[in-house]
């Protein structure tokens, strides 16, 4: 995998075996974080947290546009181990919690900007999660029906049958 834009645009990224993880594709990369600028235009001083980690590359295409701070939690060791390998590849460190996301979000109090929430298709655990998030902007990527009842939907894409939708809160 390669960063798409940014101060890393171009620069490899490797990805976990695909029993473990499904990574993110470049085009909806691209189209998560251009929607993003629409909602939010700048990105610095902002903050990105990735509750199913896989790979970190959507950490890092946050810290390549410009996102100060990218959060990222992983359950899996091995993803864990190459989301490090990833980051220091960059030279940078990871801002990097391994554990079960759900519990790491009900133990987390900080309110992040985005959001990003991709976790593995079919395990039943998208509404779960809308439950715990905090983020001013979440992005939820998902194949399945989802409600969204107490969301407001900012927007919705469709990639060849991953949707992408973009979400805040419903005041």
């Amino acid at each position: 995998m390669i960063i798409t834009a940014g101060i890393y645009k171009g620069r490899k990224i490797t990805a976990p075996d695909e029993k473990i993880t499904r990574p993110t594709l470049s085009k909806v990369r691209m189209g998560v974080f251009n929607t993003l600028y629409s909602i939010l235009g700048d990105f610095d001083e902002r903050s990105f947290l990735d509750v199913f980690g896989g790979s970190g590359i959507m950490g890092l295409e946050a810290l390549s546009r410009g996102f100060q701070e990218a959060v990222v939690f992983e359950k899996n060791p091995k993803a864990a181990e190459i989301i490090k390998k990833n980051y220091q590849t960059l030279k940078l460190k990871p801002d990097l919690f391994i554990g079960d996301s759900l519990k790491l979000l009900a133990k987390t109090d900080k309110i992040f900007d985005v959001v990003y929430i991709d976790p593995p298709y079919m395990s039943g655990i998208y509404e779960k999660t809308l439950e715990l998030v905090r983020g001013k902007i979440i992005v939820a990527e998902h194949s399945e029906e989802i409600s969204f009842d107490s969301f407001n939907i900012l927007k919705q894409k469709n990639y060849g049958g991953k949707m992408v939708t973009f979400l805040n809160f419903d005041l």
